[in-house]
């Protein structure tokens, strides 16, 4: 099996999933068909450079992170739903 190449886009998202929305490593990488080895190379490579000053800066990233998740969880039935509806037209 050949070596595949994720564009730069792929990659960022890949890495945004993990660190910004709070998705573990092993979910990302199964649903992306991704290894964690190459997850974990691209979040060295890209991950922002910013690291948190103090314990409420980390406790604000953490919220962000997990209210980025829930949102995109909350809307995915609803993305769903539309789609089904505009094929049963």
């Amino acid at each position: 099996m050949g070596k595949v190449n994720f564009s730069e886009d792929f990659k960022r998202d890949a890495v945004a999933q993990i660190t910004e929305r709070g998705y573990p490593v092993a979910e990302v990488s199964k649903r992306l068909g991704v290894s964690r080895h190459s997850l974990y190379a691209w979040k060295k490579k890209y991950a922002s450079a910013s690291v948190p000053v103090d314990d409420r800066d980390t406790e604000i990233c953490r919220l962000k992170r997990e209210l980025a998740r829930v949102t995109e969880e909350r809307d995915i039935p609803n993305e769903a739903t539309a789609y089904f509806a505009k094929d049963a037209k």
